[in-house]
Order: C-alpha cells, then structure tokens, then sequence
C-alpha cells in the first residue's frame, strides 16, 4: 500500500472517530461541531430567581424533555422548537420570549440525559441497517456506526434522505469534507433520516431504498410485540 493511501485511511479513521480534521492542501483545521438538540434530550433548565419556571430540584420528575417532535413546553411562553439549535441557541430564545415577562431574565441548560435520533444508513457501506446516534447526529456518525463505506462507493455524491422528503433529495460531496475540511459537508441528520450511497451516483427510491426501509420497519415491529 502506497504512502497516500495509508494517509487517507488514517484520515478516514480520525474523523469517524470524531477528531479535528487534520488540514490537507492548505485547508484550515475544523472546529468541533457543537451539539445539536433532538428529541429525548433531558433538560436541567434553571431560570434565575424563578424557581416556578425551573427544574424541581428534588422530584425526579423532569417537566423539562424535548418531545419526539423536537419541542418542549415552558409556563408563559409555551413551546419551544429545538430542532437543528445548539443549547447557546435555544438559552438566548428563551430569554429573549421570557423578557416579555420578566425583567432581564437569566436562563441555564444543561443536559442531564441525551436523546437519541435514529437514522438508516444503506447501499455502499460494509454494515446496512438502522442506528441510533448520541451526543451527535450527523454524517460522519451515522458512517461511523455502520463502519464506513465500501471500495466502491461514490464519495461525491451521498443522498441524505429526510423523513417525509420528496425528490429531488439532498447530495452530499463526501470527498470535500475529508480533503478540504469543509464541515458544511458533515450535515445533522434528524429522526428518520436516511444516508444512501450509492456505486453509481444515481438513486430510485422505489427501488434502492424503500423495500429496505420497510424491511426494518416490519423487522422492529416483530422485535417490539415480541417483548
């Protein structure tokens, strides 16, 4: 094996194992991606000198999770979407729809439990199937969990499925995020989401990726009754 296949196999390596990309061609390095919300995330929400609109210290009861579909309810401002914000984001929403009622409110999260955003991550890829992300739900953690992509994968054009997504659906250049640091290519993926890669560069849903996904479904259905 040649020195420059080594390098990208070293390179691959790091960032499925969440390093800072290692800069190649005069790219700049790249920032570690903050944390994005989802659903099941489990709040410590403290409103200073408002112990009524914050988490009850004692009770194990935590009015304060994000639902399944990425919203959480707050006395006076009621819900709030989470979904794609980082915690810094969804803090200055917060006081921003509080400064309605309070005078220069000042709020603190803090995530006591993290959710999980199951993905399907199918085609060229040496483990199919459906996976639940932690702590970070993006691209290179769904490739990650199915052990990265096989030899013969088109690096520069993954389809990214969202749930409920018509055609045409989103392409992704791989290539451009392991060789020039670009992590506007390390998209978040959200609950349903599906990664497809394809030998080809070219997808029909009917028949790539729909007789998959209801074979899971249908499969984690059986598991659930089974219980």
């Amino acid at each position: 094996m040649d020195k420059e296949s080594i390098m990208k196999r070293l390179l691959f390596s790091a960032l499925l194992a969440g390093s800072m990309l290692l800069p190649l061609g005069g790219a700049q390095a790249a920032e570690p991606q903050e944390y994005v919300m989802c659903s099941g995330d489990q709040l410590q929400l403290t409103v200073y000198n408002h112990p009524d609109l914050s988490s009850p210290a004692t009770s194990t009861a935590n009015p304060y999770v994000v639902r399944p579909d990425g919203r959480l309810s707050m006395p006076l401002i009621g819900d709030i979407d989470v979904t794609g914000k980082t915690v810094a984001q969804v803090t200055q929403e917060i006081e921003a729809r509080l400064s309605e009622y309070i005078v220069d409110p000042m709020v603190t999260i803090n995530i006591t439990k993290l959710g999980t955003t199951r993905v399907y991550v199918l085609g060229e890829v040496k483990r199919q199937g459906m996976y639940e992300l932690e702590k970070s739900h993006n691209l290179l953690d769904a490739l990650a969990k199915a052990e990265g992509f096989t030899e013969y994968s088109a690096k520069k054009r993954v389809y990214v499925i969202r749930r409920g997504e018509q055609e045409p659906f989103t392409k992704v250049n791989i290539n451009a995020l392991f060789t020039k640091g670009d992590t506007s290519k390390n998209v978040v993926l959200h609950e349903g989401d599906c990664v497809y890669l394809t030998s080809n560069s070219k997808i029909i849903f009917q028949k790539d990726v729909l007789p998959f996904l209801n074979a899971w479904y249908m499969g984690s259905e059986i598991r659930q009754n089974n219980k």
